[in-house]
């Protein structure tokens, strides 16, 4: 009797164990998947429904309590961090919006990171003219690329993970942030520090109009200069005036030759004011430039090009000042995003019949996936939202309906196969 009884206890706990890698087949997977396209939906128009731009605090606090309670349903241990530590930019806000932060457990070792934001760049009142709607193949709504399928998708494929009850994956830990809109100033600590001991990080931006997955983006830097000089009467007497204007001029013409072509640095001025009346000497006079790199050192080189260059004065009783910041580093390709995203193509190929490009050099923009990247080793993967279009729009910004349930697959998937011993 006690063999027996033995007997059965290893079989039910073998049974138990079962519910792994081994027992989750493709099938399982598209099964839960599919069942999931209609309450999908039913989130993303939750979410759009909810105004949340950078800068409405009562917005994103409502729409971060939302996620946080789906994080939960889907079983996850959550906690909403209200960030003070604040990377100080040009139009950095005195408060930015939480960072919602879920934990999975499982039994495995894999640390997989699934990131998207919360905020958008729209201001409150514009859901009215932007409503959510299904037309076909597309859904519109206010901020419904730019990212709210991206916390739809995470939501969906935590519930897919529960659902199927695979359990493989040491942890998978989720950060949804409030300010990326505006260069992530709060969350971008968080982020960084949260993936530097990940092995995978998902981010879930829109995959664009064919659906790419992109392992490298630009880096994004600004550049100011101020000048202070002295006020004069341009007719009477000029020459008792320090002309910001002239200074100005001069220290932008010696600053034309940054950009680099052989590294892909690139550094435009495209503002400047100066003076308020024709006849006055101007006493102040500003500009900015937009920077793009392709490597983080390229950044280091050129603040310290620009504080040696203004150095180099016309006017030697003007004022020179030059600041430098970065809104986003850049996000480099490494192996293990190149190795991850061959299996994200034989997925695509060989189980959903449908082609899947990579883009592994960068093509412009910048997204929190570089902020990840910056002291990790982890395969880091951008684009693993919906295909859409109109990001940014007024009227016209929507996800294409068939991308829902690839998608979803292709998550649950590459946590799998991130998975395996």
């Amino acid at each position: 009797m006690m063999k027996k009884t033995k007997h059965i206890l290893a079989f039910t706990v073998a049974s138990f164990m079962s519910t792994s890698l081994f027992a989750v087949s493709n099938q399982d997977v598209k099964s839960v998947v599919e069942a999931q396209q209609s309450t999908y939906l039913n989130t993303l128009k939750e979410l759009v429904n909810i105004e949340s731009g950078s800068k409405d605090l009562d917005g994103l606090n409502k729409i971060s309590t939302l996620i946080a309670e789906r994080l939960k349903q889907a079983g996850a241990e959550v906690s909403v961090h209200q960030l003070t530590d604040i990377y100080r930019m040009d139009d950095t806000p005195e408060k930015v919006g939480p960072v919602v932060k879920a934990v999975v457990k499982g039994t495995g070792t894999s640390k997989i990171m699934l990131i998207a934001h919360m905020d958008t760049v729209y201001q409150k009142g514009q859901l009215k003219d932007q409503p959510f709607k299904i037309e076909g193949n597309k859904v519109y709504g206010l901020g419904i690329l730019d990212d709210k399928q991206g916390i739809a998708s995470i939501i969906h494929t935590l519930e897919t993970i529960k659902k199927l009850n695979y359990k493989d994956f040491g942890t998978i830990t989720v950060l949804i942030n409030a300010d990326e809109e505006i260069s992530s100033p709060g969350s971008r600590k968080l982020i960084t520090e949260t993936a530097q001991n990940q092995d995978v990080v998902l981010s879930f931006e829109g995959g664009g109009k064919d659906g790419s997955l992109r392992l490298a983006t630009s880096g994004i830097g600004a550049a100011y200069l101020d000048i202070k000089g002295k006020s004069s009467h341009a007719g009477v007497r000029p020459e008792d005036g320090v002309n910001a204007l002239t200074e100005l001029s001069h220290q932008i013409a010696q600053m034309q030759d940054l950009s680099n072509p052989k590294t892909g640095l690139k550094l435009n001025w495209t503002v400047a004011t100066a003076g308020k009346t024709r006849n006055v000497i101007p006493d102040a006079a500003s500009a900015q430039a937009d920077v793009r790199a392709l490597k983080v050192e390229d950044f280091d080189l050129v603040e310290k090009t620009l504080q040696d260059r203004v150095k180099n004065k016309k006017l030697a009783d003007s004022q020179v000042a030059v600041k430098f910041e970065v809104r986003r580093p850049p996000l480099v390709a490494n192996d293990k995003a190149i190795s991850l995203t061959d299996k994200a193509k034989s997925i695509y190929k060989d189980e959903l019949n449908l082609p899947l490009n990579v883009l592994s050099t960068a093509t412009g923009g910048g997204t929190d996936a570089a902020f990840a990247g910056l002291r990790s080793k982890a395969a880091v993967i951008e684009g693993m939202g919906l295909s859409g279009d109109g990001a940014h729009s007024t009227n016209a910004e929507y996800v294409l309906l068939d991308t829902i349930v690839p998608r979803l697959y292709l998550a649950t998937r590459l946590i799998i196969e991130s998975s395996k011993k």
